[in-house]
C-alpha cells in the first residue's frame, strides 16, 4: 500500500494532466451535445475517449460511454454523413442549424478557458502593462528619437501589445528568427511615433541572487487588478492564446520550426508533469497546469476550426461549399461522398498523430537517457 501512495504521490501531476485532457474532450463534446439536443438532432453516442468501450450506459435516446484511450472522444449525430428522411437527422437540418452544431464545440472550449484563466488571475493585485517605467543606464537607444521612460509601445512587428507579457513573446519570437532589430510603434505624449529597424538587444545582468540574465534592460508599469481589469485581462488572455497558436503555426509552415519542436498528447502530459515537478510549491504547480490546461483548450478549440476535412471547420467548409454547388446544379448533393472525404482525412490524421507520438516517446527516452 505504501509503495501504491508513493507511486501515486510520485506522478500525481501525470494523473492531473491526464484528467485535464479528458475534461477538454469532454467539454468541447458537450457543446456538441447540448447544441444538437437544442437543435432537435438525435445523438446516438456521447463518447469520452476512443477504442474499447469501459463503461456504457443506454440513455433515453442515447448511448454514453467511456472508452479506454484518454485520446479524443465523440458525438456521433444520426444521419451526420449520409442522406435521411428522419426530420431529427443531422443532415436534415437546416445549414445554419449545423453549422451551429459545429461550432459549439469549439465555443464551449473557449468558455471554459476564459473561466480558469479567471480563477488564476482572481487573486492578482496587479498585471505589468507596456508603458516604460525605467531604462537602464546603459540602455543604448535612450532619447527622443529612441525611447524614454513614459512611452508606450503599441506594436512589435506590426503586433498589438496589450499586456507585458506580448512584448516578451514578440521580441522571443524576433530573436527566433534572428533579428536584433524589430519595427516599434509607440505612443508619446498622445504622439504615434514609428521607430523602423529599432536595434533591441538582451545584455547579461546579475540579478538579486548573483545569477547572470539575459535582458532588454526595461521596466513597464503595473496596472492595478480591478474587477473590470481581472476580466479584461482574462478576456484578452484567452485571446492572446489564438494569436500564439497563429504565430506558431506560422513558425512551422514557414520552417523555423520543425515536426520535432510540435507536441502530441504524450509529449504535453510530460511537460505538464515536468512544470508541476518544477514549480517552488504545489499551489504554483497547479495554477502553472490549469493555465497550460486553458491554452490546451484553446488550442483544440482554433486546431478544430481549421478548414481541414475530419475535422469540425472542414465539415463546416464542406457545408458552404456544397450549398454553392447545389444553387449551381439546382440539386441536393449526396452526403455520403463527403463522408469519404471525411473517413480519408481522418484516416490521415490518425496517421499524424502516430508521427507525433513517436517524436514524443523519442524526445523522452533522449532526455532520461542523457
Amino acid at each position: 500500500m505504501n509503495t501504491l501512495f508513493a507511486f501515486i504521490i510520485d506522478n500525481i501531476y501525470i494523473l492531473f494532466a491526464v484528467l485535464a485532457f479528458g475534461i477538454l474532450i469532454a467539454v468541447h463534446e458537450l457543446g456538441h451535445f447540448f447544441a444538437a439536443k437544442a437543435m432537435g438532432v438525435r445523438v446516438l453516442e456521447f463518447a469520452i475517449g476512443m477504442g474499447p468501450k469501459l463503461i456504457k450506459i443506454q440513455g433515453k435516446e442515447t448511448i454514453y460511454t467511456l472508452r479506454a484511450l484518454p485520446l479524443g472522444g465523440f458525438c456521433a449525430m444520426d444521419g451526420q454523413d449520409e442522406t435521411m428522411d428522419d426530420p431529427r437527422a443531422f443532415t436534415s437540418k437546416k445549414r445554419w442549424r449545423r453549422v451551429v452544431i459545429l461550432l459549439a464545440g469549439s465555443i464551449m472550449n473557449l468558455i471554459v478557458a476564459f473561466i480558469i484563466v479567471s480563477i488564476i488571475t482572481a487573486g492578482a493585485t496587479g498585471f505589468r502593462g507596456t508603458t516604460l517605467t525605467h531604462l537602464d543606464e546603459d540602455f543604448p537607444n535612450k532619447g527622443e528619437h529612441g525611447l524614454m521612460v513614459g512611452d508606450t509601445i503599441v506594436s512589435i512587428n506590426g503586433d498589438r501589445l496589450f499586456y507585458m507579457q506580448d512584448f516578451s513573446m514578440f521580441m522571443q519570437l524576433a530573436e527566433l528568427t534572428g533579428n536584433r532589430e524589430v519595427d516599434l510603434v509607440i505612443r508619446r505624449d498622445g504622439e504615434t511615433i514609428t521607430l523602423n529597424n529599432f536595434p533591441m538587444e538582451r545584455r547579461p545582468f546579475i540579478n538579486e541572487d548573483g545569477e547572470t540574465e539575459y535582458l532588454f534592460g526595461v521596466s513597464f508599469d503595473v496596472i492595478e487588478a480591478t474587477f473590470v481589469e481581472r476580466a479584461r485581462f482574462s478576456v484578452y488572455t484567452t485571446m492572446n492564446f489564438v494569436r500564439m497558436i497563429r504565430v506558431s503555426l506560422i513558425q512551422l509552415f514557414s520552417g523555423n520550426v520543425g515536426i520535432e519542436g510540435v507536441s502530441g498528447v504524450v509529449g504535453i502530459v510530460d511537460a505538464m508533469n515536468n512544470m508541476g515537478r518544477e514549480a517552488p510549491t504545489f499551489r504554483e504547480a497547479i495554477g502553472s497546469i490549469a493555465l497550460i490546461t486553458a491554452f490546451i483548450g484553446v488550442n483544440l478549440a482554433v486546431m478544430n476550426l481549421l478548414p481541414i476535412p475530419a475535422l469540425d471547420g472542414g465539415r463546416i467548409l464542406f457545408i458552404i461549399i456544397s450549398w454553392f454547388i447545389e444553387k449551381i446544379i439546382k440539386r441536393q448533393l449526396d452526403p455520403k461522398y463527403e463522408g469519404y472525404i471525411h473517413t480519408g482525412a481522418m484516416v490521415l490524421l490518425l496517421g499524424f498523430m502516430v508521427v507525433i507520438l513517436y517524436v514524443d516517446i523519442a524526445r523522452i527516452v533522449e532526455r532520461v537517457g542523457s
